[in-house]
């Protein structure tokens, strides 16, 4: 934490997560703890009483570190520019971004609105495994929007094909070659699953069971996870790349895909949508959404239907809960919803689904 957002002895930091979140643990309670930081700590939904409660908030307590979900920054993308901009958010120095890809749309609404143009972005990637950032940019980095940039200090990770053997430019399995501080050492009272699920795939390495792909210059781009894979016609498709492509479209802002089993294709692409605040769904929608897909990764990523929705199923940190949505479309249980912000969508879904 003191690498990544150089904390100082006058500076505020606010993780914007659910405690109860891995995240939440390391870097609401230890990592601020450890560093000596002064942390702005707060309990409820990140838009009540309306879309400007987390301005208001960075606004009152002088915030200058800033770290949150994507979800979160696109749902409020939603709702406009209106909101940040009624308050003063010349305290940030710093913003951050962790939980999952970062689409580079979202990334310039947050380098822009809310950081106005000065405020790198540290664009994180760790998991609950590995307890700290893993790879990440620092603040003298050279950024590129929706790129998590090279691993942190010390750490060796790298995108590998599967056989095992470093890829140079292009996507493959997301490994870890070196130990690091925080790291899992074992699953409570099941080693032998912590051995085959991590450690069995390739020798000495940590599999992430996240994809990626190294640009040329070495960056790192996280794609998701490798059971978010979609099997359409035999093409692996990633769910995050479609999602990408979608919430790039001006009246999208958010996106959840998934897949539905199809007889002739293996799975077809199931798209639940979220438009803006200030757009209509209008007649030809639809079909613009699909073209726009079709354009910018191709025919076959496109989905087979698009549903709209008022709302995707929320953390109370506001991390889209996916695998939700993945259950109704295939009939499966949904299992434990405790954590759920917002459950009545999950009636809105069946509505759409039945």
């Amino acid at each position: 934490m003191k690498f990544v957002f150089d904390i100082k002895e006058e500076d505020i930091w606010w993780f914007a997560a659910d405690i109860g979140w891995i995240t939440g643990h390391s870097y609401i309670v230890y990592a601020p703890l450890l560093a000596g930081a002064t942390s702005l700590i707060y309990e409820g939904t990140p838009n009540y009483p309306d879309p400007g409660r987390i301005w208001s908030m960075i606004e009152k307590y002088g915030v200058s570190l800033f770290y949150t979900a994507p979800t979160t920054i696109r749902m409020f993308m939603k709702f406009g520019e209106k909101w940040p901009q009624k308050y003063d958010l010349s305290s940030l120095r710093l913003l951050g971004s962790v939980g999952e890809p970062i689409n580079p749309e979202a990334w310039i609404w947050y380098y822009n609105i809310i950081g106005k143009g000065k405020c790198p972005i540290m664009d994180t990637w760790w998991q609950t495994e590995t307890g700290m950032h893993i790879i990440t940019p620092l603040p003298i980095s050279k950024l590129k929007p929706g790129s998590v940039f090279k691993p942190f200090p010390t750490i060796i990770a790298d995108v590998v094909d599967d056989n095992g053997k470093s890829v140079i430019v292009g996507g493959g399995h997301l490994v870890i070659k070196s130990t690091w501080h925080s790291m899992f050492r074992t699953l409570y009272k099941d080693p032998d699953r912590y051995i085959e699920a991590y450690w069995n795939t390739f020798k000495n390495t940590y599999l992430s069971v996240d994809v990626a792909r190294k640009d040329e210059d070495g960056y790192f781009w996280i794609q998701g996870r490798e059971d978010d894979v979609l099997n359409v016609s035999r093409h692996r498709i990633s769910t995050a790349e479609v999602e990408s492509a979608l919430v790039s479209h001006p009246s999208v802002a958010e996106a959840a895909v998934v897949g539905k089993h199809d007889e002739i294709k293996g799975e077809k692409i199931c798209a639940f949508i979220v438009l803006k605040e200030n757009y209509k769904k209008e007649k030809n929608l639809e079909e613009i959404l699909l073209n726009h897909v079709r354009i910018e990764i191709g025919p076959i990523s496109t989905p087979k239907s698009i549903n709209w929705v008022s709302d995707l199923p929320k953390t109370r940190s506001g991390k889209i809960m996916r695998r939700v949505i993945k259950a109704k479309v295939k009939g499966y249980p949904i299992g434990d919803i405790s954590t759920l912000a917002n459950p009545e969508v999950i009636d809105e879904i069946d509505k759409i689904i039945d």
